[in-house]
C-alpha cells in the first residue's frame, strides 16, 4: 500500500491560503479587476493614449494577481482529487505526482505569503533596476554583467516581463552599468531588498593565475511611477543629448541618433535610454524614469531620510550587503539576514527567492526609526 498521508501538510497549506486570501481581499481585487476591464473595453479608450496605457497596465497587474490566487485555489482542490485517485488505484506514479504537486503548491504559498508583507507605498509598482560596476576593475564590470543576468533569469523563471532599457559596456569585458525594468505586480516590493553593494570573491579570469580578486557592484532599485503631474520638470531644468545606440565593445547597433541621455541640471541626475527604436520613444521612457527618481528624491527630502528607497550605495569595502564567494570555498551569504546558500551557480542562475523572502522578513522586523 502506497503512503499518501499528506493530511497535515494539506491542512497547513489550506490554512495559509485562507490567511493570504483574507489579506489580499479577493472580493475587492475581483471588483477592481472588473471595473478596470469595463474601462479597458470602452470604445473611446485610446482617444487618450496616456490614460489608456495606465488603465491597461493596471488591469494587467490586477488580472495577474487575481489569476495567481484563483489558480492556486483550484490546484488545492485538484490535489485532493489526485490523491484520492492514487489511493484507490494504489498507483505509485500518481502518488509521486501528488507529492510533487503538493511541494510546488507549498512553494507558491510561501511566495504569496511573502508578498502579503509588502505594504509599502510603492511596493506594488514595477521595478527599475540599475547595476553599476564598482571597485575591482574589469572583474567588477564582469560581476555587474553576472548580476544583470541573475536578475533577468529570476524574472524569466517567474514569468515576469523584463526590458533592458540601457547598457553601457566596458572596454575589455562586462558592463559599466545597466538599467532594466521588471513589469510585474509587487516587483519593486520584492526587489527593493536587493538594493545595496554586492561583493564577489573569486580567482580572477582576467588577472594573474592563482590570484584571488575582490570586486564590487552597486544595485539600485526604484519603483516605476505612473506618469503624473506630481513632478513637473521644466525644459529649462534638463539637458538632452542624443547619440547612437551601441553594443559590446562600442560596436554600433543603430545607424541613427536614437539613444537619449537626459541630465536633470538641478540635481545632477542622469538617465540614459537606448532600448526603443526611435528618439521620441527613448526620450519618453527616459523622462518617466527621471520622474520616478525625482519623486523618490522629493519623498526622501520631505521625510528627512537618508536611505529610504534607492539609498546611497558606494560599491566598495565596508558597505556590502551580500557576498558571493567562489574561492577558496563556495557560498553566497546575505550579511543582513545571515541567509546563505552553498551553490553560487544556482544563485547566479536566478535562484533568489529565499534571499528575497529573508530580506523582506528582516526588513519587516526592524524597528521603525
Amino acid at each position: 500500500m502506497i503512503d499518501l498521508d499528506f493530511s497535515e501538510r494539506i491542512a497547513a497549506a489550506r490554512s495559509t491560503f485562507r490567511d493570504i486570501r483574507a489579506v489580499v481581499d479577493v472580493d475587492r481585487l475581483a471588483a477592481e479587476t472588473a471595473e478596470l476591464g469595463e474601462k479597458a473595453a470602452a470604445p473611446d479608450l485610446w482617444d487618450d493614449v496616456d490614460a489608456a496605457q495606465k488603465v491597461t497596465s493596471a488591469l494587467s497587474h490586477k488580472q495577474a494577481e487575481l489569476k495567481r490566487i484563483t489558480e492556486l485555489e483550484q490546484r488545492l482542490d485538484d490535489l485532493d482529487v489526485l490523491i484520492e485517485m492514487a489511493r484507490e488505484a494504489d498507483d505509485a506514479d500518481a502518488a509521486a505526482e501528488a507529492a510533487d504537486e503538493l511541494a510546488s503548491i507549498e512553494k507558491t504559498l510561501a511566495d504569496l505569503e511573502v508578498q502579503t508583507l509588502l505594504d509599502g507605498e510603492y511596493d506594488d509598482r514595477p521595478a527599475v533596476v540599475t547595476i553599476r560596476s564598482g571597485a575591482g576593475g574589469v572583474d567588477a564590470a564582469d560581476f555587474a554583467e553576472m548580476l544583470q543576468r541573475m536578475y533577468l533569469r529570476w524574472a524569466e523563471q517567474h514569468g515576469y516581463p523584463a526590458t533592458v532599457m540601457d547598457t553601457s559596456y566596458a572596454e575589455e569585458a562586462g558592463i559599466k552599468s545597466t538599467t532594466f525594468q521588471i513589469d510585474a505586480p509587487h516587483a519593486f516590493g520584492l526587489l527593493s531588498v536587493e538594493a545595496g553593494t554586492h561583493r564577489l570573491v573569486r580567482m580572477s579570469p582576467f588577472g594573474a593565475a592563482g590570484k584571488r580578486q575582490t570586486s564590487f557592484a552597486a544595485v539600485e532599485v526604484i519603483p516605476l511611477m505612473e506618469e503624473t503631474a506630481e513632478i513637473e520638470i521644466p525644459e529649462s531644468d534638463i539637458r538632452v543629448d542624443v547619440f547612437r545606440s551601441s553594443g559590446p565593445g562600442g560596436q554600433s547597433v543603430n545607424t541613427t541618433d536614437s539613444a537619449v541621455r537626459i541630465t536633470h541640471l538641478p540635481t545632477g541626475t542622469v538617465v540614459s535610454m537606448q532600448n526603443e527604436k526611435s528618439q521620441i520613444q527613448n526620450r519618453a521612457a527616459a523622462m518617466r524614469v527621471l520622474q520616478s527618481r525625482l519623486l523618490l528624491l522629493q519623498k526622501e527630502q520631505e521625510a528627512a531620510t537618508k536611505k529610504e528607497l534607492a539609498g546611497t550605495i558606494t560599491a566598495s569595502w565596508g558597505d556590502q550587503m551580500r557576498s558571493y564567494v567562489l574561492a577558496p570555498y563556495q557560498m553566497v551569504k546575505d550579511l543582513r539576514t545571515e541567509h546563505e546558500e552553498g551553490n553560487p551557480s544556482k544563485v547566479f542562475d536566478g535562484d533568489l527567492d529565499a534571499f528575497i523572502a529573508a530580506g523582506i522578513k528582516w526588513r519587516k522586523q526592524r524597528p521603525v526609526d
